[in-house]
């Protein structure tokens, strides 16, 4: 069975956890975003069929690659 005690030493944990968390943002910045750009869509090749991408691609191939 869990004790009252117990939950309250999670909580305090999970609480200081997170401050450490902020602490550490707050310092040095978000080292790790949540998602990756891809999945945010942000970015210069930011259109949705990837078109820019592929463009500059053909772009940088050598002649005898076509």
């Amino acid at each position: 069975m869990n004790e009252p005690n117990d939950d309250r030493s999670a909580e305090d944990d999970a609480s200081r956890a997170r401050a450490e968390r902020a602490r550490l943002a707050r310092i040095f910045g978000e080292v790790l975003p949540e998602t990756t750009g891809d999945e945010r869509g942000d970015g210069p090749d930011a259109d949705s069929s990837g078109s820019k991408s592929d463009e500059w691609l053909k772009q940088q191939r050598p002649p005898h690659y076509f």
